[in-house]
């Protein structure tokens, strides 16, 4: 495909890497079906409306994230934000950290259950809706960020390695109002490989 079809064809939804149900009992197929297929479609249908004709279009959603302001960048960044969220979990994950990332997690926060209870209490005590995130500096520190609605790390030059979604959307079917149920359900289901690998890339 040409530079111009792929341009024209727009951002595409990405599919789940494992079925809609396979998270279960800690994220409900209904969850995912509303998460994945409603609420992250629909950002993506909105960039593509936004983008379509403008000097934006074609351009990876990662650009737009740090590039651009505005409902663009609300829009384009909820987008990138659950791509990055479903990527990070898996059926049967990878429980704990290894490697340079395990160094790095125990130099920064002490141990995997430090750094656990750091971003939990971040996502319990978020104020509304937002993200809770785990980045790297340029210098490899590992450091947590709580960002309202559509916030991204990158803006302040961080290098994402995983999120917490912690808007309603993601959680209350399966837990009310009960955001610390699920975050707790959340842990059960990353993938510190990927997450590993993640942070592999950006040093």
């Amino acid at each position: 495909m040409t530079k111009e079809k792929e341009r024209a064809a727009g951002y595409p939804v990405k599919e789940l890497p494992y079925a809609h149900g396979a998270l279960a009992p800690h994220i409900s197929e209904e969850t995912m079906r509303y998460h994945h297929d409603l609420h992250y479609a629909g950002y993506v249908a909105r960039v593509n409306e936004l983008t379509a004709g403008t000097p934006f279009a074609g351009r990876p959603l990662g650009e737009l994230v740090t590039g651009a302001d505005g409902v663009l960048l609300n829009q384009a960044a909820q987008a990138w934000n659950h791509e990055f969220y479903f990527e990070a979990l898996a059926p049967d994950p990878s429980r704990e950290p290894s490697g340079a990332l395990a160094e790095a997690v125990v130099r920064d926060f002490g141990s995997a259950d430090a750094l656990r209870g750091a971003m939990t209490r971040a996502a319990v005590a978020l104020f509304g809706s937002g993200w809770v995130w785990l980045a790297a500096d340029a210098g490899g520190g590992l450091v947590i960020r709580s960002e309202s609605n559509a916030g991204n790390p990158m803006r302040e030059g961080l290098v994402p390695l995983l999120c917490i979604d912690v808007w309603e959307h993601a959680y209350y079917i399966d837990h009310r109002n009960r955001r610390a149920d699920a975050v707790a359900a959340f842990w059960h289901l990353v993938d510190w490989e990927r997450v590993g690998r993640r942070y592999a890339a950006a040093r």
